[in-house]
């Protein structure tokens, strides 16, 4: 999100608020619709008007091209409220990540952390959970993109050198591709970069191939910027509008704007790549996400910006965000850094970061239950669990090898289910747990054992704020399904 794209795609104040509170609304219908069974059910005509003055809701293809311009060229597309997620038994749909190891803007940016989560594993929770691919593929040429893309339930394919250079095109990658796997008719080409996908974009788009005849579909956002002819420095012409009329300057509201590639995601059939060398081609069609869902990430300005986004608009699975009930943590290596201080007098000691009690209180304040963990095997620790629960005000419990085999009475006995446990470890026995977990999160110094199996893994190290982090980030999931839950009382009060 460099300053050229930033006027595209910032919303701020009344309007942020706005946009985002009709999205919420726009997406549960959607799920409300697929539920009842009512797939074919149009947005309401009111729901329709509104999306048309770019008030909000989700100005999909649906709304963009079936009830605002019907007869924009290559803007055809589904009829509101249309949806399948069943697999097309006859046609073998794949997607597909492009994911080579050789980043030079940033180094193995596909499976650098963002938001808690590898870049590349926010579009293959997207495309797992969309349920419309056969199957669900990363190409690549790199160990350890491989071992995350595994961990996040695609398929490997390990591209040949010649497709991986600097100068190999997608296209010829999706070809090597298609020539070993040749089941394959119709290529879901997913952007790793794009970290705001949800499923129902996947979903919609396809169905513009499998219902309505497209030969290739790909994602556009709608922008809102005047265009004016590039001029060379030496160059003594005047620069000229390539998109407005100086004299009549339009005002945003009146003008539609343009339509821009903004490279999520292309689907096309398998003919039009093996034989034209093309991946936009025959019967084309354009899927329009809207602007806050449009995130690319190039280069390393535009991280922060995209992780904020992301925390607001990415999709965090099947299910509502989860309110957690009690949190267990790890004392060893969460809540302290994992190291030992002996002093001249042949004391030992470890240290607990203020930020850490602090962010376990704000959890507490929550009715967040937390119950630190220290290890049967650990000495040092164990000895000082009375002064830990008495500077925490946590219950401190005693666990063996496998965490996981002292906890799951402890959760019986609580009348829990672990979709309401948050749990915090940081190393290879904390994995059953970290898997359980209906929240789970590492320190940024994990083994890479304990990050593939986290559903979190926070920026800081162990004993340096991981804990206020991993805390911070439980209470912003409380906060959204509070958020989601309030809407829908609403929804069901107006409805």
């Amino acid at each position: 999100m460099s300053g050229k794209r930033r006027g595209a795609t910032e919303v701020d104040g009344e309007q942020e608020g706005h946009v985002r509170k009709h999205v919420r609304v726009e997406v549960r219908r959607h799920a409300a619709r697929r539920l009842n069974g009512a797939r074919n059910a149009p947005l309401s005509a009111r729901r329709q008007r509104r999306a048309a003055r770019g008030r909000g809701g989700v100005r999909d293809a649906a709304i963009r091209a079936g009830a605002r311009r019907p007869a924009e060229k290559g803007a055809k597309g589904l009829q509101g409220g249309q949806m399948s997620t069943s697999k097309d038994p006859d046609r073998h749909v794949a997607a597909l990540i492009l994911a080579r190891g050789g980043s030079k803007g940033i180094p193995l940016k596909n499976i650098k952390m963002l938001a808690g989560v590898p870049l590349v594993g926010w579009v293959l929770r997207a495309a797992v959970d969309s349920d419309i691919f056969h199957s669900v593929w990363v190409s690549t040429d790199h160990d350890e993109i491989e071992k995350v893309a595994k961990s996040w339930g695609a398929q490997v394919h390990r591209r040949s050198p010649e497709v991986s250079r600097d100068s190999s095109t997608s296209l010829e990658t999706i070809q090597e591709f298609l020539c070993q796997h040749p089941e394959v008719d119709v290529i879901g080409n997913i952007q790793a970069t794009s970290p705001c996908l949800h499923p129902h974009h996947l979903e919609e788009a396809l169905e513009m191939i499998t219902l309505h005849g497209y030969d290739s579909v790909f994602s556009v956002v709608r922008r809102h910027q005047f265009r004016w002819q590039e001029v060379k420095k030496a160059s003594c012409e005047c620069t000229k509008p390539l998109n407005l009329d100086p004299a009549n300057r339009p005002r945003r509201q009146d003008w539609d704007g343009e339509l821009s590639e903004n490279g999520s995601f292309y689907f096309t059939k398998r003919d039009l790549i093996v034989n034209e060398r093309c991946l936009q081609g025959g019967k084309v069609g354009y899927y329009e996400m809207l602007p806050q869902f449009s995130v690319d990430i190039d280069v390393d300005i535009d991280w922060p910006v995209a992780e904020q986004r992301v925390l607001r608009y990415g999709y965090f699975g099947r299910v509502t965000p989860e309110v957690v009930r009690v949190m267990f943590c790890n004392v060893s290596g969460c809540l302290t850094d994992g190291r030992i201080f002996l002093s001249s007098s042949a004391q030992e000691m470890v240290s607990v970061n203020v930020k850490d009690t602090t962010g376990i209180r704000m959890l507490q304040r929550e009715k967040v239950e937390v119950v630190l963990l220290i290890s049967k095997e650990d000495p040092v620790v164990r000895s000082l669990g009375k002064k830990l629960a008495k500077r925490t005000g946590c219950k401190v419990i005693r666990v063996g090898e496998e965490p996981l085999d002292d906890l799951k009475l402890l959760v019986r006995r609580m009348k829990l289910k672990w979709k309401d446990v948050a749990y915090m470890g940081n190393d290879k026995p904390d994995v059953n747990c970290l898997n359980l977990a209906g929240l789970s999160a590492v320190p940024a110094d994990a083994p890479v054992v304990a990050i593939n199996a986290a559903k979190y893994t926070c920026h800081q190290v162990g004993g340096m704020g991981a804990v206020r982090e991993f805390a911070e980030h439980i209470l912003l999931q409380k906060q959204k399904a509070k958020s989601q839950t309030t809407q829908d009382r609403i929804d069901t009060c107006s409805s």
